[in-house]
């Protein structure tokens, strides 16, 4: 394993004995002790589950502090602490296992090689102010199972032994699980909006769930992290599928138009709204309705047990709220700021969907922090860019910045990575959970059947332009309105909603005053809240108590601007300052004999788009994470693949040194079309014989991290080496309809046989590429698992004497 730990606040000695206080490893009895006896005494109280001194003096004894004395005896003889023994103890209680993890003769050596935190000065022999600096960082090191020893401690049971500690307590610039879950308070409010989606002549009601400590009760006011997730009541899966386009026709012939992008532009909808409710007069301190356990996020879960009370909300057009589904526009983003403003005291709630009875949300302390993958990242994008007040930050991981570029690309309908076929009419109908309600469902069939209709008229499948419809699902617009701190998480293998739409978030966010954290990991449509070898968990945490609870902390210089995972040594995250800036570029040109293994001999050489009826079938039979892995390979790798023909493929000569690719490759094509119609895709692949990590980490302690005492658990997972070596990787993607060669709205006419000259970029990445691999370039036009494939026998040639390839690579002195 290997360790990266970037949330350890360092502390001053007067404040890590005044920390040690308030968690009551420090008092008027062992404050005074001799090292051993100190040493001997914070392992006692470390040791939660042993509730008398016989017990704990008993389970000293399988401890050892060296290879032939246990810890009992060495305590009992009160000899001198020496470095190597004091890390043997904290191997052991940090639950790594001697002789198999670390050696008792040498721990510091797998101590370095783990990357555990440790006393850089430390003599060899401890005095008791080493014992406590040493045990202060101790309580801060991650065990084996990827959180730290005091969380460890915590889940045993040390802080519930206390009755009187601080709430919220505050360790090492973080907080703490000291909140009581088996009492937390589960209610049900109704946000009144400023929307009547459904046109019923009423503001659409929103109903969020609340989960809050019941400390609240007492007066307490606590921040809260609120996810918006339209799938949160249900999804309706039967009729999403029945939904679904069929994508097995070929590109249609577009008429060519002269638009700007004025001619585009969204224009809001200034439609007058229904009076606001006034209610009875009443106002309740306590809601109606009630609920109990269901989904909840485990980082959510983790910070219940820190004080932060947690709210979910669906939206408009969910079941138990008002209104109809959007999927991502305007609409949709103020469904979501509501509920901030409610939680910040300044929108209406009630009690039920009468509304009647108001409800404010008294023991919030206005302080409100977004979470959430996908759509529910995305909502937090979405309301951000509106500059809501009382939104502090978001934690955005996997979200779309513009719908555009998750349902389609240059002019091409193109499918997230695994859902060939949907698009945002069939999104729609899948959280359209008002549905099941039966009620509710026949007062509101009819509008929703238009609603429906609408969208999947406007999302205008037939040519894949960007138009009216798509930018009023553009957040990347109104970036500059952003006021919230800004954390982004993304996979660099996530096809489903891809690395671009964090990219271009990430390179607005640069104009703008707010702080702003970007992680890039290997992973593909995943959270990393549960990876032993980053503390992601950790640094949310410190970014959490800063931002909601206006702890100094420094979790602003403490967490790295842009922390990256390394895609060919396991366990290895870089911390850096930028990611695609300020590259050195590459360019390689295709016809480049000194660059480029076997060109083609012929200098436009050709590529026939079409399978047969039973290639197609047998391609599509068996998806794996959104790619037919059967195709691919015989696409970029099969030297004898029997669609050879509908490829061109294009390989560097071995590597002479290691290069990294730092952002988006540029494609700079000559082609012709033998037809007026035409799409072009190209994919960047790693070759080479080697062991790569899995395109999926993998659960190597199930249930091994607790949220809290007697509280929710997740297991700890890992990106791991594949267990065979594979010959590639496929790098980066993308793709462009020929029509559309100056941009995503504007159509060109494409006259057959007739070369054109075509720019387009891949999916912005980072990759280690290491010496001796080839960097492959693959151009073909049908991709089976994003584009329509009609495979209609279009002929294409490629001029390669002009046709390159832009590669930005890391500048390590930038």
């Amino acid at each position: 394993m290997k360790n990266h730990q970037f949330a350890f606040v360092p502390t001053k000695l007067t404040d890590i004995k005044s920390e040690l206080h308030t968690i009551r490893f420090l008092d008027q009895e062992n404050q005074s002790l001799a090292a051993n006896e100190l040493l001997h005494d914070l392992v006692n109280r470390a040791l939660v589950n042993y509730r008398t001194a016989q017990s704990k003096e008993i389970a000293l004894t399988d401890f050892m502090v060296d290879a032939d004395t246990d810890a009992h005896e060495f305590f009992a003889s009160q000899a001198p602490v020496s470095k190597q023994q004091f890390y043997n103890l904290a191997f052991q209680l940090l639950q790594f296992q001697t002789n198999e993890d670390f050696s008792l003769a040498d721990p510091l050596t797998k101590w370095a090689e783990f990357n555990l935190p440790i006393l850089l000065d430390a003599p060899d022999e401890f005095d008791s102010t080493t014992v406590l600096k040493a045990w202060y960082l101790l309580l801060n090191t991650h065990t084996k199972f990827g959180q730290t020893l005091l969380d460890a401690l915590a889940a045993d049971g040390y802080f519930a032994q206390f009755n009187d500690l601080a709430t919220p307590l505050i360790f090492n610039g973080k907080t703490q699980p000291v909140f009581d879950t088996t009492a937390l308070i589960r209610e049900v409010v109704y946000v009144e909006s400023d929307l009547d989606t459904d046109h019923d002549g009423k503001r659409d009601l929103l109903m969020a769930h609340v989960i809050r400590p019941a400390e609240t009760e007492s007066g307490l006011k606590v921040p809260t992290l609120f996810t918006a997730s339209p799938y949160d009541q249900g999804t309706n899966d039967i009729a999403g599928e029945k939904l679904t386009h069929n994508v097995d026709q070929p590109i249609a012939h577009k008429d060519p138009n002269q638009l700007e992008y004025s001619d585009i532009e969204a224009v809001a909808d200034q439609q007058a709204l229904p009076a606001k409710r006034i209610g009875n007069g009443k106002t309740a301190r306590h809601a109606e309705e009630h609920f109990q356990n269901g989904w909840g996020y485990t980082l959510n879960n983790y910070f219940l047990a820190r004080g932060f009370a947690v709210v979910y909300a669906a939206g408009i057009g969910t079941k138990d709220s008002d209104g109809l589904r959007t999927t991502g526009d305007r609409a949709e983003t103020l469904s979501t700021t509501a509920i901030i403003e409610w939680l910040d005291g300044k929108r209406n709630a009630f009690t039920n969907r009468n509304g009647e009875i108001k409800i404010k949300a008294w023991w919030s302390n206005h302080n409100i922090g977004m979470t959430g993958r996908s759509y529910l990242g995305t909502l937090q994008t979405a309301a951000a860019t509106t500059g809501v007040a009382g939104l502090k930050t978001c934690i955005s991981e996997a979200a779309i910045s513009s719908w555009y570029d998750y349902y389609r690309e240059n002019g091409l309908v193109v499918a997230p990575g695994g859902f060939q076929g949907e698009d945002a009419d069939v999104l729609a109908e899948e959280t359209f959970s008002r549905e099941q309600r039966a009620g509710d469902y026949h007062r509101i069939k009819a509008k929703w059947e238009q609603q429906l209709a609408d969208i999947t008229r406007d999302q205008d499948r037939l040519t894949g332009n960007y138009n009216q419809f798509w930018d009023a699902r553009n957040y990347l617009k109104d970036v500059g309105n952003i006021k919230a701190d800004m954390v982004l998480v993304h996979g660099l293998n996530d096809w489903n909603v891809k690395p671009r739409n964090v990219e271009n978030l990430y390179q607005a966010l640069k104009d703008v005053p707010v702080e702003t954290k970007l992680f890039l990991h290997q992973g593909q449509h995943i959270y990393i809240n549960n990876f032993r070898s980053l503390d992601f968990t950790d640094m949310m945490n410190l970014w959490l108590t800063n931002k909601l609870l206006a702890v100094d902390n420094h979790a602003n210089d403490l967490i790295p601007p842009v922390t990256i995972q390394d895609n060919v040594t396991p366990e290895t995250w870089h911390s850096l300052d930028n990611w695609a800036t300020d590259q050195t570029i590459k360019t390689l040109n295709l016809n480049d004999q000194s660059e480029i293994e076997h060109p083609y001999d012929h200098v436009t050489p050709a590529f026939f788009d079409q399978l047969t009826k039973e290639q197609l079938t047998e391609y599509t039979k068996h998806e794996s994470s959104g790619q037919y892995d059967e195709w691919l390979n015989d696409l970029v790798n099969n030297p004898d693949s029997p669609i050879d023909q509908t490829r061109l493929i294009f390989k560097t000569k071995p590597l002479a040194h290691d290069i990294t690719i730092d952002g988006k490759v540029g494609v700079h094509l000559t082609l012709a079309s033998d037809h007026n119609v035409g799409l072009v895709s190209a994919m960047l692949i790693d070759y080479g014989e080697a062991t790569r990590l899995n395109v999926s980490p993998s659960t190597i302690g199930l249930n091994a991290i607790n949220a809290g005492f007697q509280w929710t658990q997740d297991s700890l997972r890992e990106f791991t080496k594949q267990a065979h070596p594979s010959p590639f990787k496929m790098i980066s993607i993308g793709h462009l309809n020929m029509q559309n060669r100056q941009n995503s709205y504007r159509v060109n006419e494409l006259t057959p046989n007739q070369y054109y000259d075509l720019s387009f970029e891949l999916q912005p990445t980072f990759y280690h590429l290491p010496a001796g691999r080839q960097l492959g370039l693959v151009i073909y036009a049908t991709d089976l698992s994003m584009t329509v494939r009609g495979t209609m026998g279009v002929t294409y040639h490629l001029n390669t004497n002009q046709s390159s390839l832009t590669v930005p690579l890391f500048n390590k002195k930038a």
